[in-house]
Protein backbone atom coordinates (compact mmCIF):
# COMPACT_ATOMS: atom_id res chain seq x y z
CA UNK A 1 0.00 0.00 0.00
CA UNK A 2 2.98 2.50 0.02
CA UNK A 3 2.80 2.90 -3.16
CA UNK A 4 0.01 4.78 -2.68
CA UNK A 5 1.59 7.26 -0.53
CA UNK A 6 4.97 7.65 -2.41
CA UNK A 7 3.44 10.19 -5.04
CA UNK A 8 2.79 13.00 -1.51
CA UNK A 9 6.37 11.63 -0.49
CA UNK A 10 8.14 12.40 -3.52
CA UNK A 11 6.26 15.68 -4.04
CA UNK A 12 7.58 16.92 -0.78
CA UNK A 13 11.34 15.63 -1.07
CA UNK A 14 11.42 17.12 -4.68
CA UNK A 15 10.76 20.58 -2.96
CA UNK A 16 13.00 19.89 -0.69
CA UNK A 17 15.85 18.73 -2.28
CA UNK A 18 15.55 19.57 -6.18
CA UNK A 19 16.27 23.03 -5.70
CA UNK A 20 19.62 22.27 -4.42
CA UNK A 21 20.46 19.33 -6.52
CA UNK A 22 19.43 20.76 -10.14
CA UNK A 23 18.17 24.30 -9.37
CA UNK A 24 18.11 25.68 -12.82
CA UNK A 25 16.25 22.55 -14.27
CA UNK A 26 13.67 22.56 -10.82
CA UNK A 27 13.22 26.80 -11.69
CA UNK A 28 12.32 26.11 -15.61
CA UNK A 29 10.59 22.82 -14.72
CA UNK A 30 8.85 22.36 -11.49
CA UNK A 31 5.55 22.77 -13.09
CA UNK A 32 5.77 19.11 -15.05
CA UNK A 33 7.77 17.43 -11.79
CA UNK A 34 4.47 17.83 -9.83
CA UNK A 35 2.53 17.10 -12.67
CA UNK A 36 4.58 13.61 -13.15
CA UNK A 37 3.83 13.08 -9.03
CA UNK A 38 0.11 14.40 -9.75
CA UNK A 39 -0.16 11.90 -12.64
CA UNK A 40 1.40 9.26 -10.59
CA UNK A 41 -1.21 9.71 -7.55
CA UNK A 42 -4.27 9.37 -10.34
CA UNK A 43 -3.00 6.58 -11.60
CA UNK A 44 -2.83 4.76 -7.89
CA UNK A 45 -5.99 6.06 -7.59
CA UNK A 46 -7.92 4.40 -10.83
CA UNK A 47 -6.21 1.46 -9.89
CA UNK A 48 -7.20 1.19 -6.13
CA UNK A 49 -10.78 2.36 -6.23
CA UNK A 50 -11.59 2.32 -10.18
CA UNK A 51 -12.32 4.88 -12.40
CA UNK A 52 -15.77 6.26 -11.01
CA UNK A 53 -14.10 6.39 -7.51
CA UNK A 54 -11.10 7.76 -8.75
CA UNK A 55 -12.90 10.73 -10.30
CA UNK A 56 -15.57 11.46 -7.51
CA UNK A 57 -12.79 11.84 -4.50
CA UNK A 58 -10.46 14.31 -6.96
CA UNK A 59 -13.49 15.99 -8.08
CA UNK A 60 -14.14 16.48 -4.51
CA UNK A 61 -10.63 17.55 -3.42
CA UNK A 62 -10.36 20.09 -6.39
CA UNK A 63 -13.90 21.51 -5.93
CA UNK A 64 -14.44 22.01 -2.50
CA UNK A 65 -10.52 22.65 -1.53
CA UNK A 66 -8.08 23.17 -3.78
CA UNK A 67 -10.63 25.42 -5.96
CA UNK A 68 -11.32 27.62 -3.00
CA UNK A 69 -7.95 27.56 -1.81
CA UNK A 70 -6.49 28.91 -4.94
CA UNK A 71 -9.02 31.26 -5.46
CA UNK A 72 -8.38 33.29 -2.38
CA UNK A 73 -4.77 32.61 -3.02
CA UNK A 74 -5.37 34.66 -6.54
CA UNK A 75 -7.78 37.17 -4.85
CA UNK A 76 -5.39 38.34 -2.55
CA UNK A 77 -2.10 38.30 -4.21
CA UNK A 78 -4.27 40.16 -7.79
CA UNK A 79 -5.45 42.96 -4.90
CA UNK A 80 -2.00 42.83 -2.93
CA UNK A 81 0.13 43.84 -5.82
CA UNK A 82 -2.78 46.88 -7.06
CA UNK A 83 -1.76 48.52 -3.47
CA UNK A 84 1.84 49.85 -2.93
CA UNK A 85 2.35 50.10 0.55
CA UNK A 86 5.48 52.73 1.05
CA UNK A 87 7.53 52.46 4.71
CA UNK A 88 9.00 55.60 5.32
CA UNK A 89 11.91 55.01 8.09
CA UNK A 90 15.60 53.38 8.40
CA UNK A 91 14.89 49.69 8.96
CA UNK A 92 16.22 49.72 12.57
CA UNK A 93 15.31 46.20 14.87
CA UNK A 94 12.75 48.68 16.49
CA UNK A 95 10.93 49.71 13.61
CA UNK A 96 11.35 46.09 11.63
CA UNK A 97 9.49 44.38 15.03
CA UNK A 98 6.49 46.97 14.89
CA UNK A 99 6.10 46.08 11.40
CA UNK A 100 5.69 42.18 12.25
CA UNK A 101 3.30 43.20 15.08
CA UNK A 102 1.28 45.28 12.58
CA UNK A 103 1.58 42.63 10.52
CA UNK A 104 0.57 39.92 13.02
CA UNK A 105 -2.77 42.09 14.44
CA UNK A 106 -3.58 42.41 10.15
CA UNK A 107 -3.40 38.62 10.08
CA UNK A 108 -6.64 38.29 11.85
CA UNK A 109 -8.75 40.49 9.88
CA UNK A 110 -7.89 40.13 6.41
CA UNK A 111 -5.70 36.70 7.19
CA UNK A 112 -2.36 35.60 7.07
CA UNK A 113 -2.49 35.36 3.17
CA UNK A 114 -3.67 38.17 2.85
CA UNK A 115 -1.53 40.11 5.36
CA UNK A 116 1.35 38.67 4.23
CA UNK A 117 0.98 39.59 0.69
CA UNK A 118 -0.15 43.55 1.68
CA UNK A 119 3.53 43.63 3.82
CA UNK A 120 5.86 41.56 2.05
CA UNK A 121 6.86 44.12 -0.59
CA UNK A 122 7.25 47.40 1.94
CA UNK A 123 8.99 45.13 4.33
CA UNK A 124 11.40 43.85 1.71
CA UNK A 125 11.86 47.33 -0.24
CA UNK A 126 12.91 49.09 3.55
CA UNK A 127 14.88 46.05 4.50
CA UNK A 128 16.65 46.43 0.70
CA UNK A 129 19.89 47.75 1.89
CA UNK A 130 20.43 45.09 4.97
CA UNK A 131 23.23 43.06 4.90
CA UNK A 132 21.35 39.93 6.15
CA UNK A 133 17.46 39.40 5.34
CA UNK A 134 16.82 36.06 5.48
CA UNK A 135 15.97 36.07 9.40
CA UNK A 136 13.63 38.88 8.80
CA UNK A 137 12.03 36.83 5.71
CA UNK A 138 11.72 33.94 7.96
CA UNK A 139 10.51 35.62 11.44
CA UNK A 140 7.98 37.18 8.79
CA UNK A 141 6.72 33.83 7.82
CA UNK A 142 6.57 32.65 11.36
CA UNK A 143 4.83 35.99 12.66
CA UNK A 144 2.55 37.27 9.92
CA UNK A 145 2.08 34.72 8.15
CA UNK A 146 0.84 32.09 10.66
CA UNK A 147 0.90 32.89 14.45
CA UNK A 148 -0.51 36.46 13.72
CA UNK A 149 -3.80 34.47 12.09
CA UNK A 150 -4.82 33.03 15.58
CA UNK A 151 -7.27 35.40 16.93
CA UNK A 152 -10.61 34.90 14.17
CA UNK A 153 -12.44 32.49 11.66
CA UNK A 154 -11.01 34.97 8.91
CA UNK A 155 -7.54 34.47 10.01
CA UNK A 156 -6.07 31.07 9.32
CA UNK A 157 -7.84 28.56 7.41
CA UNK A 158 -7.79 25.89 10.02
CA UNK A 159 -10.13 27.89 12.23
CA UNK A 160 -12.43 28.84 9.25
CA UNK A 161 -13.20 24.81 9.08
CA UNK A 162 -13.94 25.69 12.86
CA UNK A 163 -16.16 28.29 11.91
CA UNK A 164 -17.92 26.25 9.45
CA UNK A 165 -18.38 23.46 11.71
CA UNK A 166 -20.41 25.49 14.13
CA UNK A 167 -17.18 27.16 16.62
CA UNK A 168 -18.56 30.85 17.65
CA UNK A 169 -16.47 33.93 15.66
CA UNK A 170 -15.49 34.87 18.78
CA UNK A 171 -14.59 32.04 20.59
CA UNK A 172 -10.85 31.74 19.59
CA UNK A 173 -10.41 35.76 20.35
CA UNK A 174 -11.78 34.91 23.76
CA UNK A 175 -9.56 31.15 24.14
CA UNK A 176 -6.48 32.82 22.26
CA UNK A 177 -6.14 36.13 23.68
CA UNK A 178 -3.00 35.85 26.36
CA UNK A 179 -1.62 32.47 24.24
CA UNK A 180 -1.22 34.46 21.43
CA UNK A 181 0.32 37.53 23.51
CA UNK A 182 2.89 35.25 25.32
CA UNK A 183 3.61 33.98 21.80
CA UNK A 184 3.99 36.87 20.18
CA UNK A 185 5.95 38.70 22.89
CA UNK A 186 8.41 36.01 23.17
CA UNK A 187 9.02 35.97 19.55
CA UNK A 188 9.41 39.26 18.68
CA UNK A 189 11.57 39.86 21.63
CA UNK A 190 14.03 37.14 19.96
CA UNK A 191 13.38 38.52 16.81
CA UNK A 192 14.51 42.61 17.93
CA UNK A 193 17.65 41.33 19.71
CA UNK A 194 18.81 38.83 16.79
CA UNK A 195 18.06 42.05 14.00
CA UNK A 196 20.33 43.94 16.39
CA UNK A 197 22.99 41.67 16.33
CA UNK A 198 22.88 41.11 12.86
CA UNK A 199 22.53 44.70 11.99
CA UNK A 200 25.13 47.01 10.79
CA UNK A 201 27.35 49.46 12.56
CA UNK A 202 25.01 52.50 10.74
CA UNK A 203 21.69 51.25 11.93
CA UNK A 204 22.36 50.90 15.32
CA UNK A 205 23.34 54.14 15.72
CA UNK A 206 20.01 55.41 14.16
CA UNK A 207 18.16 56.32 17.20
CA UNK A 208 14.40 58.51 17.12
CA UNK A 209 13.47 58.21 13.62
CA UNK A 210 9.97 59.38 12.61
CA UNK A 211 7.83 56.26 11.25
CA UNK A 212 5.27 56.76 8.45
CA UNK A 213 3.89 55.30 5.55
CA UNK A 214 1.34 55.65 2.59
CA UNK A 215 -0.32 53.60 0.89
CA UNK A 216 -1.16 54.13 -3.14
CA UNK A 217 -4.53 51.95 -4.81
CA UNK A 218 -6.34 52.57 -2.01
CA UNK A 219 -9.87 51.28 -3.63
CA UNK A 220 -8.11 48.01 -3.56
CA UNK A 221 -8.64 47.99 0.19
CA UNK A 222 -12.20 47.95 -0.44
CA UNK A 223 -12.07 44.97 -2.61
CA UNK A 224 -10.02 42.98 0.57
CA UNK A 225 -13.06 43.54 2.62
CA UNK A 226 -15.06 42.53 -0.21
CA UNK A 227 -13.09 39.07 -0.28
CA UNK A 228 -13.24 38.98 3.49
CA UNK A 229 -17.32 39.81 2.85
CA UNK A 230 -17.69 36.82 0.55
CA UNK A 231 -15.21 34.19 2.64
CA UNK A 232 -17.83 35.13 5.55
CA UNK A 233 -21.09 34.97 3.84
CA UNK A 234 -19.76 31.05 3.04
CA UNK A 235 -20.04 30.39 6.93
CA UNK A 236 -23.00 32.69 7.78
CA UNK A 237 -25.21 32.04 5.18
CA UNK A 238 -26.93 28.70 4.82
CA UNK A 239 -29.38 29.03 1.82
CA UNK A 240 -30.80 25.36 1.06
CA UNK A 241 -29.80 25.84 -2.58
CA UNK A 242 -26.90 23.46 -3.50
CA UNK A 243 -25.71 22.33 -6.54
CA UNK A 244 -23.91 18.73 -7.93
CA UNK A 245 -20.70 18.24 -9.93
CA UNK A 246 -19.04 15.64 -10.81
CA UNK A 247 -20.61 13.81 -7.99
CA UNK A 248 -19.44 16.64 -5.81
CA UNK A 249 -22.35 19.00 -3.84
CA UNK A 250 -21.68 22.37 -4.04
CA UNK A 251 -23.55 24.71 -1.48
CA UNK A 252 -24.51 27.99 -2.95
CA UNK A 253 -23.10 30.03 -0.62
CA UNK A 254 -19.84 28.25 -1.74
CA UNK A 255 -20.22 29.19 -5.21
CA UNK A 256 -21.14 32.74 -4.31
CA UNK A 257 -18.08 33.03 -2.47
CA UNK A 258 -15.81 31.69 -5.27
CA UNK A 259 -17.32 33.79 -8.18
CA UNK A 260 -16.95 36.45 -5.45
CA UNK A 261 -13.17 36.19 -5.15
CA UNK A 262 -13.05 36.00 -8.95
CA UNK A 263 -14.62 39.40 -9.28
CA UNK A 264 -12.77 41.57 -6.83
CA UNK A 265 -9.45 40.19 -8.63
CA UNK A 266 -10.94 40.91 -11.92
CA UNK A 267 -11.72 44.69 -10.86
CA UNK A 268 -8.47 44.49 -9.02
CA UNK A 269 -6.79 43.72 -12.48
CA UNK A 270 -8.99 46.37 -13.91
CA UNK A 271 -8.28 49.42 -11.28
CA UNK A 272 -4.41 48.81 -11.80
CA UNK A 273 -3.15 47.34 -15.47
CA UNK A 274 0.17 45.38 -15.53
CA UNK A 275 2.03 48.67 -16.49
CA UNK A 276 1.59 50.05 -13.14
CA UNK A 277 2.14 46.54 -11.35
CA UNK A 278 5.71 46.28 -12.83
CA UNK A 279 6.14 49.64 -11.06
CA UNK A 280 4.68 48.04 -7.94
CA UNK A 281 7.07 44.97 -8.46
CA UNK A 282 4.30 42.66 -9.00
CA UNK A 283 5.24 39.51 -10.50
CA UNK A 284 3.28 36.60 -11.45
CA UNK A 285 5.40 33.62 -11.10
CA UNK A 286 5.27 33.26 -7.18
CA UNK A 287 1.52 32.64 -7.53
CA UNK A 288 1.94 30.63 -10.57
CA UNK A 289 4.75 28.44 -8.05
CA UNK A 290 2.41 28.00 -5.63
CA UNK A 291 -0.72 27.16 -7.72
CA UNK A 292 0.96 24.36 -9.45
CA UNK A 293 2.74 22.86 -6.78
CA UNK A 294 -0.04 22.91 -4.40
CA UNK A 295 -2.36 21.29 -6.58
CA UNK A 296 0.25 18.71 -6.73
CA UNK A 297 -0.18 18.24 -3.21
CA UNK A 298 -3.58 18.70 -2.96
CA UNK A 299 -4.13 15.50 -5.38
CA UNK A 300 -1.36 13.57 -3.55
CA UNK A 301 -2.14 14.16 0.00
CA UNK A 302 -5.77 12.18 -0.68
CA UNK A 303 -4.62 8.47 0.58
CA UNK A 304 -2.67 10.01 3.07
CA UNK A 305 -5.43 12.25 4.79
CA UNK A 306 -7.51 9.03 4.08
CA UNK A 307 -5.40 6.36 6.20
CA UNK A 308 -4.74 9.50 8.58
CA UNK A 309 -8.61 9.44 9.17
CA UNK A 310 -8.31 5.78 9.51
CA UNK A 311 -5.37 6.22 12.06
CA UNK A 312 -7.39 8.68 13.84
CA UNK A 313 -10.84 6.64 14.22
CA UNK A 314 -8.95 3.35 15.97
CA UNK A 315 -7.60 5.99 18.32
CA UNK A 316 -8.12 6.80 22.17
CA UNK A 317 -10.25 9.32 22.67
CA UNK A 318 -9.05 10.08 25.75
CA UNK A 319 -5.96 11.55 24.73
CA UNK A 320 -4.59 14.72 26.60
CA UNK A 321 -4.57 18.54 25.37
CA UNK A 322 -0.89 18.07 25.02
CA UNK A 323 -0.95 15.29 22.62
CA UNK A 324 -4.26 17.08 20.49
CA UNK A 325 -1.80 20.04 20.43
CA UNK A 326 1.11 17.74 19.40
CA UNK A 327 -0.23 15.70 16.91
CA UNK A 328 -2.19 18.36 15.01
CA UNK A 329 0.47 20.61 14.98
CA UNK A 330 3.02 17.95 13.70
CA UNK A 331 0.69 16.45 11.06
CA UNK A 332 -0.18 19.91 10.16
CA UNK A 333 3.51 21.20 9.52
CA UNK A 334 3.41 18.45 6.22
CA UNK A 335 0.25 18.45 5.52
CA UNK A 336 -2.37 20.77 4.66
CA UNK A 337 -3.70 22.17 7.87
CA UNK A 338 -7.19 22.93 7.38
CA UNK A 339 -8.37 18.96 6.49
CA UNK A 340 -5.75 18.17 9.65
CA UNK A 341 -7.74 20.27 11.88
CA UNK A 342 -11.13 18.39 10.54
CA UNK A 343 -9.68 14.99 11.52
CA UNK A 344 -8.66 16.16 14.69
CA UNK A 345 -11.95 18.29 15.41
CA UNK A 346 -13.69 15.12 14.58
CA UNK A 347 -11.60 13.07 16.61
CA UNK A 348 -12.22 15.08 19.59
CA UNK A 349 -16.23 14.14 19.12
CA UNK A 350 -17.04 16.83 16.34
CA UNK A 351 -19.78 18.84 18.94
CA UNK A 352 -18.79 22.19 18.59
CA UNK A 353 -21.00 22.95 21.61
CA UNK A 354 -19.13 20.59 23.60
CA UNK A 355 -16.20 21.09 22.12
CA UNK A 356 -16.54 24.86 23.04
CA UNK A 357 -17.84 23.91 26.68
CA UNK A 358 -16.23 21.47 28.49
CA UNK A 359 -14.04 20.18 26.05
CA UNK A 360 -12.90 23.85 25.39
CA UNK A 361 -9.03 22.85 25.78
CA UNK A 362 -9.09 19.91 23.44
CA UNK A 363 -10.08 22.40 20.85
CA UNK A 364 -7.80 25.23 21.75
CA UNK A 365 -5.31 22.53 21.96
CA UNK A 366 -6.65 21.56 18.18
CA UNK A 367 -6.79 25.10 16.71
CA UNK A 368 -2.93 26.11 18.52
CA UNK A 369 -1.60 22.97 17.00
CA UNK A 370 -2.87 23.48 13.40
CA UNK A 371 -2.27 27.65 13.32
CA UNK A 372 0.94 27.67 15.61
CA UNK A 373 2.46 24.61 13.46
CA UNK A 374 2.01 25.43 10.29
CA UNK A 375 5.14 27.64 10.08
CA UNK A 376 7.59 24.75 11.07
CA UNK A 377 7.62 24.20 7.18
CA UNK A 378 7.25 26.17 3.64
CA UNK A 379 4.26 23.92 2.76
CA UNK A 380 2.64 24.35 6.37
CA UNK A 381 0.48 26.96 5.32
CA UNK A 382 0.05 28.49 1.52
CA UNK A 383 1.64 32.00 2.29
CA UNK A 384 5.10 30.40 3.58
CA UNK A 385 5.72 29.43 0.04
CA UNK A 386 4.19 32.96 -1.17
CA UNK A 387 6.19 34.98 0.76
CA UNK A 388 9.86 32.59 0.44
CA UNK A 389 8.76 32.96 -3.28
CA UNK A 390 8.32 36.88 -3.30
CA UNK A 391 11.52 36.79 -1.07
CA UNK A 392 13.72 34.66 -3.76
CA UNK A 393 12.72 37.62 -6.56
CA UNK A 394 13.98 40.54 -4.76
CA UNK A 395 17.03 38.28 -4.01
CA UNK A 396 17.21 37.41 -0.81
CA UNK A 397 19.22 34.11 -0.22
CA UNK A 398 16.34 31.92 1.42
CA UNK A 399 17.48 28.69 3.00
CA UNK A 400 16.10 25.28 1.26
CA UNK A 401 13.20 23.26 2.52
CA UNK A 402 15.25 21.67 5.45
CA UNK A 403 17.53 24.90 6.08
CA UNK A 404 14.13 26.51 6.91
CA UNK A 405 13.23 24.29 9.53
CA UNK A 406 16.79 24.18 11.14
CA UNK A 407 15.23 28.00 11.37
CA UNK A 408 11.44 26.91 12.14
CA UNK A 409 12.50 24.42 14.56
CA UNK A 410 15.60 26.35 16.61
CA UNK A 411 13.05 29.25 17.28
CA UNK A 412 9.83 28.16 17.54
CA UNK A 413 10.44 24.73 19.33
CA UNK A 414 11.30 26.05 22.30
CA UNK A 415 8.21 28.45 22.50
CA UNK A 416 5.67 25.66 21.35
CA UNK A 417 7.06 23.52 24.58
CA UNK A 418 6.73 26.89 26.29
CA UNK A 419 2.95 27.14 25.07
CA UNK A 420 2.22 23.57 25.64
CA UNK A 421 3.31 23.71 29.70
CA UNK A 422 1.94 27.24 30.37
CA UNK A 423 -1.16 26.44 28.92
CA UNK A 424 -1.84 23.11 28.12
CA UNK A 425 -0.49 20.64 30.38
Amino acid sequence: MFVLYLPFVGTILSIALLPLVIPKLWHLHYGKFAFGWLSFSVINLIVFSGAEGALHVIAHTLLLEYFPFVLLVLALYTISGGLRVQIYAKPTPFVNTVVLLTGALLSSIVGTAGASMILIRPFLHLNQYRGYRTHQVLFFIFVVSNIGGALTPLGDPPLFMGFLKGVGFFWTAEMFWLPYIVTLSVLLTVFFFLDYYLAEPTVKRNKGEKFSFSIDGKLHLLLLVGVVVFVLQSGLWAPSSEFTLLGTIMPLQNIVREVGMLAMAGLSLLLTPMTVRRGHEFHWEPFLEVSKLFLAIFITLIPVIAAIKVWGENLDYTLTPSLYFWMTGLFSAFLDNAPTYLIFFNMAGGDPIELMGVKAYILEAVSLGAVYMGALTYIGNAPNFMVASIARNYGVSMPSFFGYMLWSVGFLLPILLLIDWIFLT
